[in-house]
Formats: C-alpha cells, sequence, structure tokens
C-alpha cells in the first residue's frame, strides 16, 4: 500500500503579499490579488489536500482517521497529529511587529480566552489554539527581518543617534529593556504623534528621494509611515524598528525565532517551516488588534545576537539540515544534478516541495513526476528516493 501521495496546498492571500512570486512557483495565471503565503499542512483553518486512491482528501481529516499510520507511533502520541506547518512566503508589504507565546503559556491563555465566551474569529482574541509557535525560516531571495532587541551597547548608539529619539535614552538606562518598549507602548496616541511626526518629516523626504539605505531603520521606519493609510496616526511599532536587529539574510541562510523573541518579516520571499499554529501577540505595524498588557507578559526584554544559519551538509552531499531546538519540526534542503539519487527512510510524516527544476520521487510501486511548485506527503516508515533528468531544489519538512 503506498505511502507517497500527490499533495496540494492552500493558497493565503493576505494584504502584505505581492502578486508575482506564488503564482509563478505554482503555474498559476496572477491576478491583481496579493499572493501573501502558501500552506502545505494540517492546520485546520486551511488543511492542504492529498490525492489517495480513493479520491482527494484534506490531509488533517486523512490523519485524523490514520494517526499512526501517517505519523508513527511516538509523534502520533506525543502530538496528536501533524506538528508542524509548511509555507512559502511572499513579504511584499511588511508585517506586523509580532511575538509568539510558550507552549505553556498558550494552553493557558486558550483556556481563558475559550473560558471569557470570545469567538475564535474575533478580532480581539490572542490565542486561535493551544499550541506554542517557534518558526525557522529560510531565504529564497535577499530577505529583511526584524529580529529581537539590539545589544545594550547597540541600542544605546542608537537612541543617542536619533535625535527624536534621544529623550528615552534614561528611561532605558533606568529601566532596562521592559522599561523603554513599556514606555512607548503604553503612550497615548497623542504622544507617540508629538515625538515621531518631526522623525516622519526628517526622513520621508529622504525614503521618497530613495537616499535611504535598507539596513538603516530610517529606510523601514518611513517604509512603515508610507504605508499606512491613516497618516494622522503613526504606528508605536515604529519605535521597534529602532530597538530591534535589522537583519539581512542571503539566499539559503536561514534564522529561527523561538517564543519570546520578537520579530517581522520586512521584506523578500522564504520557504518557512513552523509548530502547527495560528498564536500570533502583535506589537505594532498594523491595523490589527493590539493588546498590549498581553504582549509585554511573552516577550523576551534581553539583546539578540542574530544567528543566521548556513545549514549542516549531510553525509550524502546533497541535503543540507538547518537544525533548530524545536522538537516539533526539522527543515531541510536538498539539492540534485542528473546523476544523483537521494534516498531516505520517512522516521514519520514527511512534505516535500520542489522549489526549482523537476525531479521523480519513487516509493514501492509508486513514482510520481514532481515540477517547480509541486509537493507530496509522505507517510511514516516510507522508503523512497528522489532523482532529476536534469537539476532539482527540493525543501523537506519533517519531525526530527
Amino acid at each position: 500500500m503506498s505511502k507517497l501521495f500527490a499533495l496540494k496546498g492552500e493558497i493565503q492571500n493576505y494584504a502584505w503579499g505581492g502578486t508575482n512570486f506564488i503564482p509563478d512557483l505554482l503555474g498559476i495565471g496572477s491576478t491583481s490579488e496579493k499572493y501573501a503565503e502558501y500552506w502545505l499542512g494540517a492546520h485546520k483553518k486551511a488543511p492542504a489536500v492529498i490525492t489517495t486512491a480513493t479520491g482527494k482528501q484534506e490531509l488533517d481529516a486523512y490523519i485524523l482517521a490514520n494517526p499512526i499510520k501517517s505519523l508513527g507511533a511516538e509523534v502520533a502520541h506525543k502530538f496528536g497529529g501533524l506538528p508542524f506547518l509548511f509555507k512559502v512566503l511572499d513579504v511584499h508589504e511588511m508585517l506586523s511587529i509580532q511575538v509568539h507565546p510558550t507552549k505553556k503559556e498558550a494552553e493557558k491563555g486558550f483556556k481563558r480566552e475559550n473560558a471569557l465566551g470570545i469567538p475564535l474569529t474575533a478580532a480581539h482574541r490572542n490565542y486561535k489554539d493551544d499550541n506554542h509557535k517557534p518558526e525557522i525560516m529560510v531565504a529564497l531571495s535577499d530577505f529583511w527581518l526584524l529580529h529581537g532587541f539590539l545589544s545594550q551597547e547597540k541600542l544605546i548608539k542608537r537612541l543617542k543617534e536619533v535625535s527624536e529619539l534621544t529623550h528615552l535614552l534614561p528611561v532605558f538606562k533606568e529601566e532596562g529593556y521592559l522599561g523603554l518598549y513599556k514606555t512607548v507602548m503604553e503612550q497615548s496616541v497623542e504622544e507617540t504623534n508629538r515625538i515621531l511626526s518631526p522623525l516622519a518629516k526628517r526622513i520621508m523626504p529622504l525614503y521618497l528621494e530613495g537616499k535611504l539605505d535598507k539596513m538603516s531603520p530610517d529606510y523601514w521606519a518611513a517604509k512603515a509611515m508610507d504605508a499606512t493609510k491613516d497618516k494622522q496616526e503613526l504606528d508605536k511599532g515604529i519605535y521597534s524598528v529602532y530597538f530591534f536587529n535589522i537583519v539581512k539574510t542571503n539566499k539559503d541562510e536561514a534564522v529561527f525565532q523561538d517564543a519570546g523573541i520578537p520579530h517581522a518579516y520586512l521584506e523578500g520571499q522564504n520557504i518557512e517551516l513552523m509548530a502547527n499554529s495560528d498564536n500570533v501577540l502583535r506589537g505594532g505595524l498594523t491595523p490589527k488588534h493590539v493588546d498590549v498588557p498581553e504582549l509585554l507578559k511573552h516577550i523576551a526584554f534581553e539583546e539578540t545576537i542574530p544567528n543566521v544559519m548556513r545549514g549542516h551538509v549531510q553525509a550524502d552531499g546533497l541535503e543540507r539540515i538547518y537544525k533548530t531546538p524545536a522538537p516539533d519540526f526539522e527543515l531541510s534542503k536538498i539539492d540534485l544534478i542528473k546523476a544523483d539519487i537521494y534516498q531516505s527512510k520517512a522516521k514519520t510524516a514527511q512534505i516535500i516541495m520542489v522549489i526549482d527544476g523537476e525531479a521523480e520521487i519513487t516509493e514501492s510501486e509508486t513514482v510520481l513526476q514532481m515540477g517547480k511548485g509541486d509537493s507530496v506527503f509522505l507517510e511514516a516508515d516510507a522508503e523512497y528516493s528522489i532523482t532529476t533528468t536534469s537539476n532539482a531544489t527540493l525543501y523537506k519538512a519533517t519531525t526530527p
């Protein structure tokens, strides 16, 4: 009985997405719609669909009916379902600043909001499920993001250099990261506008004339201001652009974000793999709900030294694994040329996607041809091989 299935994901049309990258990847006609994310997983919000011998079936329902067969006994018992969500992102406009809760805090928050009778679809709901959401991204292009607080030395230097923010220097020196962030996030709209309006007047002309470098926080602050529909109300998230690390990753480089690390994707395309959750606590750069008291409970108020990973090449020379401490998932990249044969045995469920080129995947008597944008689902204990007649770049998601 086959353990290999063709898999089709779900597109998410969020306002921050681009119009061409995901349609080009999937070989579909683009429209004026924004194509932000392509989901490959079993999340109840948008489960992928597998093609079985008896027809098409949503992946979450298939796994629920066949947990041990599809996931393996250990993962089925530990997680109760597919523990990861695999995505492709096209970030055209900046995403909201956000942080994700720990597993323990997600369980508490989800239970609390359920007890309060807050609908899952409510705009002010913080917890959509009871899971944590550590995540790793691998850049498919030059990719820019905000990632954790600057070191103390760099943040003091930043506050000294930006004249509109120098009044915050004593706050940081006396009250640290928490005091600084709490001060700006609890400001009134009027106070935020009073402080940031002079900054906007200084940097916006430079941004519009193309005179700002992307390594400068002025560039991203101005881009956020330019994208805001309500020009009369400046977003508190602009402060974070000056407080956080600005990280540029080159193609194939990765960044891991654990619970508590504030971050925001700024621009580019990436592969993302995360725990199977949709829990997001927002901190600005968004018209969506920002619950400041809840946000302050979950942020790691400490310096973050960005760790840009290049992955570990395996003994076969074909697979590069991006290791993280997350027990839910493991992401790897597979590069093949004509003579190569990638062989593996899936300990637990796997999802594999072709990002470029074409490939043939064989499991027992089942053979599937895969082109750019195609994906497959492999059950636990599947022994398979992948070849190509030209070249292929694939990404694989599994549980370690």
